[in-house]
C-alpha cells in the first residue's frame, strides 16, 4: 500500500510521526506543500497563512500522484476544519477530485476517532492555533454532536514554531483542560510533536487522549482496509 502524503513545507513532525506508524507493508510518500515560515502573531495572519497553504495543496497533490499512491493523508488539518462539517466535506471532495481516489482529513479523522472510543459527548482540546481557529474546530465537533467544554490556543508564534511545542507545555495544558466534566481530550495541530505524549497520557488520565496525527494514519489504514494493531502509540492504533 502506497500512501501519498501531503504537508507543509514547515512542518517536521508528520513525516516522522507517519514513519513510525506505518505497519510493514505500507510506505509513505511524503510531499511538501510550498509554504513561507509566517509569523502567526495575531487571527487574521493565522487565518491568512493557513489559506495560504491551502491554495498550495493541489499543486502537492499532483506531485505525489506521479507515485501512483492508492490513497492520500493530509497531514496539515488547520484547514480541514474550518467551516464546519459542510465546508471541511467539500475541501477533501475538491482534493479527491484531482486525485482521483480517496484522501484521509485530519479533521474527519479526528471524530472517526472519539466515534471509535464511543460514548463521547463532551471534550477538550488544544491546538497551536490562534483563538479564531480553535473556534472553527469547536464549530465542526459540534456539527458532529459533540460539545467542546474547554479549549486553548497556545498562540504558537511561527509555523516553525509550532514544532517547537515542549511536552512541558503539552503537560501543563492537558492538566488546565481535564475534568470530570470531560469525556476525551484531543491534540490538533499536525505539526505539534503530541502522539507519543497523548499515548501516554491515557494511561495516567484514564480517558481517550487522541492525537491529530495518530487519528489520521489510524483512519487512512482502516478506510484502505488494513486493521494492523500496534501497540505504543495509545489504545486508537492497539484496539480499534
Amino acid at each position: 500500500m502506497k500512501f501519498g502524503v501531503l504537508g507543509p513545507s514547515t512542518n517536521t513532525i508528520v513525516q516522522p510521526d507517519f514513519d513510525d506508524l506505518r505497519p510493514r507493508g505500507v510506505t509513505n510518500h511524503y510531499s511538501r506543500i510550498h509554504v513561507d515560515n509566517a509569523n502567526a502573531v495575531s487571527n487574521e495572519t493565522f487565518m491568512a497563512g493557513a489559506w495560504e497553504i491551502s491554495n498550495q495543496t493541489h499543486d502537492a497533490v499532483r506531485r505525489v500522484l506521479t507515485c501512483e499512491p492508492n490513497h492520500l493523508v493530509m497531514g496539515m488539518s488547520a484547514v480541514t476544519f474550518f467551516n464546519g462539517a459542510e465546508g471541511g466535506s467539500k475541501w477533501r471532495e475538491a482534493v479527491e477530485e484531482i486525485a482521483g481516489m480517496g484522501v484521509t482529513t485530519g479533521s474527519e479523522a479526528t471524530v472517526a476517532a472519539l466515534e471509535a472510543y464511543g460514548g463521547i459527548k463532551k471534550v477538550a482540546f488544544l491546538s497551536p492555533y490562534y483563538p479564531t481557529a480553535n473556534a472553527e474546530v469547536r464549530n465542526f465537533l459540534s456539527d458532529y454532536g459533540f460539545e467542546t467544554v474547554r479549549d486553548v490556543a497556545l498562540q504558537r508564534p511561527s509555523w516553525i514554531a509550532i514544532a517547537e511545542t515542549t511536552t512541558e507545555m503539552l503537560r501543563e495544558t492537558f492538566l488546565q483542560l481535564d475534568g470530570d466534566d470531560v469525556d476525551a481530550l484531543i491534540q490538533v495541530g499536525t505539526n505539534v510533536d503530541g502522539m507519543r505524549f497523548c499515548a501516554a497520557a491515557e494511561t495516567w488520565l484514564g480517558k481517550p487522549v487522541i492525537a491529530i496525527n495518530t487519528a489520521t494514519y489510524w483512519h487512512a489504514l482502516r478506510t484502505v482496509g488494513i486493521a494492523d494493531q500496534i501497540d505504543d502509540f495509545g489504545r486508537l492504533m492497539a484496539e480499534f
